[in-house]
């Protein structure tokens, strides 16, 4: 595959185009094929040290005032699964992504964790063929530049803490958290929760945990509630 148009848009040129192929190289596509002998988790592993370090100095540095707990908090909303998803679709990994036939069907929150761990393996590449002031202005260009919407929307804060906030200031009560739905294996499980206030549903959210549902359901229902904007 040719990444000459990918690294334009990066601003990257790669001296081992091997291992920019590898940072894109699923588990999956070497599976389905025999004769290519590594996939990029070696990569993801290094990419994700080299990515929360660049992010903890850079909000070390600029956030001189606030506590730890927050500036962790940041950290975690600019690193997590979602925001790397969105900025390496955002930057075209998508179209470049090496995947079994099986997993280039694959939509939605699979296909988002696919591209936020192939952007933690890209990071880990940078940085071998190219160093640490390259791969730093690299993170601080696509994934940096998220905190604003991030601080916005204070998708920092854990969700159902903000509900909770909101709901006994705008209505006085306080939010509990019902499972409706529970399916599929043991190992694939999935779970609807709803959000309720004074006994009525406001909001539902699933998830592979009760918790991730939950936290789902809150954000649904800060959403629709109109008490966040």
């Amino acid at each position: 595959m040719d990444f000459g148009a990918f690294e334009a848009k990066a601003g990257v040129q790669f001296k081992d185009k091997a291992l920019l192929a590898l940072s894109f190289t699923h588990r999956s596509y070497v599976n389905e094929n025999k004769n290519v002998g590594e996939h990029n988790e070696r990569l993801e592993f290094l990419g994700d040290a080299v990515l929360q370090l660049i992010i903890t100095d850079k909000l070390f540095n600029e956030y001189k005032g606030k506590p730890e707990g927050e500036l962790t908090a940041f950290r975690a909303a600019l690193v997590n699964a979602m925001t790397l998803g969105k900025v390496a679709e955002d930057i075209g990994m998508n179209d470049y992504l090496l995947l079994s036939k099986g997993e280039t069907k694959d939509t939605g929150r699979a296909r988002t964790y696919i591209l936020a761990n192939t952007y933690e393996a890209f990071v880990g590449a940078l940085y071998l063929d190219q160093g640490y002031e390259v791969v730093e202005k690299f993170i601080l260009d696509t994934v940096y530049p998220e905190l604003p919407r991030i601080i916005k929307e204070q998708s920092w804060r854990d969700a159902k803490s903000r509900f909770q906030e909101e709901a006994q200031e705008h209505v006085g009560e306080t939010p509990t958290y019902e499972l409706l739905k529970e399916r599929g294996p043991d190992h694939d499980k999935e779970f609807t929760v709803g959000v309720t206030i004074a006994g009525k549903v406001i909001a539902e959210g699933s998830g592979p945990s009760k918790q991730e549902a939950e936290q789902k359901a809150a954000q649904k229902a800060l959403e629709e509630s109109g008490w966040i904007k």
